[in-house]
């Protein structure tokens, strides 16, 4: 390009924006819809670009046009108010086209190269020419759009170690961002309710179903009654640092395979209070997402990761407003989409489809089963985090690990060798109580939280089960012990591969084993009547989702 916006723009601020609105106001401006449909209708010749262009493809949302021109892609931004975004000036949209390449690079820098002027005419417009700008454009590089992760899911090509990658992504980005200041009202209670009151606001006219606008007012009455519970919550999430600059926006549409890897792009840019936000409250959006594809087994297990890594579980008790929340946010952007002017009729079915489909799943997770406290109880080797995660991802539930929660109090990462002997360094025994406690601790937030959950250790101590059915009863939620198992040989073959790779959570090896065969508690005979035994000698992933099923209906139904 003769000239990158990259270049010119720099050292420019709101000083020269404020300046901009005091000019005369510009064609595309006063004449809206009817000069950006032009503009948008003239940039798909491929002559208007300043390099060259077989084709152009046009993408559509409810506020962007996006032209793909082979290598590279540009996007506008619709001149609208829709209240939660304000595009209508010229100064507004080049404000935030370039707010949009700041927000992204954090993510995608390959990705989101530098802010276009168009100048010229809506109908004759020139891109990288001198001039007055009538536009500006988001100059991205294209990518493969059958490499999006909706579209990859669809064809099921979505594998659980790309989950794992974008939980780890999104940790580590979380993590790197900085608290929001104190003097703030992001993350306020107030502020939290705003955005959750205004989905009903905009929905509740464009709702055309009686029995969509009656499940609107029941979810209204739903989200009030829940903040007023959680309202000291959000606050005290904010004085601890939770609310910052997130993505924003953070389902598997924003996600692409580039070469084998995720990436993460389209943060919100437009609304700061829609993306200063808690961090629970974005990784509840994708999980949401996952839910509605019907993919619930690949939601547990993005939370579940994502909090192994953060260690976040105190705002697990928040996950199920926020996934209500972001329910009905995508519900309102189809419902928005759907009744703008050039949406034809079938696509319109589509979108009031896509709408329904997640009202109904908000109604679905304001109305879930009773939480459960589970104890997997086994030796070294048995397979207690294995069996774990296929519970997690087919029942649906949050697990707290002992190996990664006894690194964690002593600031250890997942991954890191101790060096401590069988009952010394991280393993003593005021250790072990200590560890035991922390996961009292977060099994009772997730409880608390309206999830049922898996605590994956080793409880081989008659103290420690006893420990837990206590506080499934002070919680007043079902109880059972998850017993694994395996032969000593099997054991003992598990232990030392495990110890070889050196890359587990787990540093437990053949000593370790030993000891925990010659020191266990055996279960007694009123433990086991609450026991449910799960064989891994040869492990069977299927038979083990059926046999968690039915222990979750019998726990439901009060037979153990």
């Amino acid at each position: 390009m003769r000239q990158s916006t990259e270049d010119r723009s720099r050292g420019e601020g709101q000083s020269e924006m404020a300046a901009s609105q005091t000019r005369d106001v510009p064609l595309l401006e006063r004449e809206w819809p009817d000069a950006h449909a032009v503009l948008v209708r003239a940039l798909r010749d491929p002559q208007c670009y300043p390099h060259p262009v077989g084709s152009v493809e046009h993408i559509e949302t409810h506020i962007s046009d996006l032209l793909l021109t082979g290598r590279y892609a540009y996007k506008l931004k619709k001149p609208l108010d829709l209240g939660f975004l304000d595009f209508s000036t010229l100064a507004d949209r080049r404000f935030y086209c370039l707010e949009e390449l700041r927000l992204n690079r954090r993510l995608a820098p390959e990705l989101y190269l530098d802010v276009v002027p168009i100048t010229g005419t809506p109908s004759h417009p020139e891109l990288g020419i001198e001039g007055e700008p009538i536009e500006y454009a988001v100059r991205m590089r294209q990518f493969d759009q059958s490499g999006l992760l909706d579209r990859v899911l669809a064809r099921g090509e979505l594998t659980a170690a790309h989950v794992d990658e974008i939980a780890q992504s999104v940790a580590q980005f979380h993590a790197g961002l900085p608290a929001a200041p104190a003097d703030s009202a992001f993350g306020t209670a107030d502020s939290v309710m705003q955005p959750a009151l205004q989905n009903f606001e905009q929905l509740q006219p464009l709702a055309e179903r009686d029995a969509d606008k009656a499940l609107l007012r029941e979810l209204n009455a739903w989200t009030r009654a829940q903040h007023e519970t959680l309202a000291s919550l959000f606050e005290l999430r904010r004085r601890d640092g939770f609310v910052r600059e997130c993505h924003g926006d953070l389902h598997l549409a924003n996600m692409v395979l580039i070469d084998g890897r995720v990436r993460i792009f389209d943060c919100i840019e437009f609304n700061p209070q829609l993306r200063w936000i808690d961090v629970v409250n974005e990784a509840a959006f994708l999980a949401m997402d996952l839910q509605q594809r019907q993919r619930g087994d690949l939601a547990w297990r993005f939370l579940n990761r994502y909090l192994e890594i953060t260690g976040d579980y105190p705002g697990v008790r928040l996950l199920r407003y926020y996934m209500v929340y972001r329910a009905m946010v995508r519900a309102k952007v189809a419902a928005l989409r759907a009744v703008q002017a050039d949406v034809g009729r079938s696509a319109r079915q589509s979108l009031q489809a896509k709408c329904h489909a997640h009202l109904m799943l908000a109604q679905h997770l304001t109305t879930t089963a009773e939480p459960a406290l589970l104890i997997l109880h086994g030796l070294a080797g048995s397979g207690k985090t294995t069996v774990s995660q296929i519970i997690l991802e087919h029942v649906g539930a949050i697990r707290v690990r002992s190996d990664l929660e006894r690194k964690r109090l002593h600031g250890l990462d997942e991954a890191a060798r101790s060096g401590s002997k069988v009952g010394g360094g991280i393993y003593t025994r005021s250790s072990d109580a200590a560890t035991y406690q922390r996961l009292a601790d977060l099994a009772q937030e997730a409880v608390r939280g309206g999830f049922t959950v898996l605590v994956d250790a080793t409880f081989l101590a008659a103290i420690k089960r006893e420990q837990f059915r206590s506080l499934a009863a002070k919680l007043g939620c079902p109880f059972a012990i998850l017993h694994v198992e395996a032969a000593e040989s099997v054991l003992r073959e598990r232990v030392a591969r495990r110890a070889a790779g050196g890359t587990d959570a787990s540093e437990a090896n053949l000593a370790v084993l030993d000891r925990q065969l010659a020191s266990q508690d055996a279960l007694s005979v009123e433990e086991r009547s609450w026991t449910e035994t799960f064989h891994t000698d040869h492990l069977d992933r299927a038979a083990i989702a059926r046999q968690a099923r039915g222990l979750m209906q019998r726990l439901a139904s009060g037979i153990i």
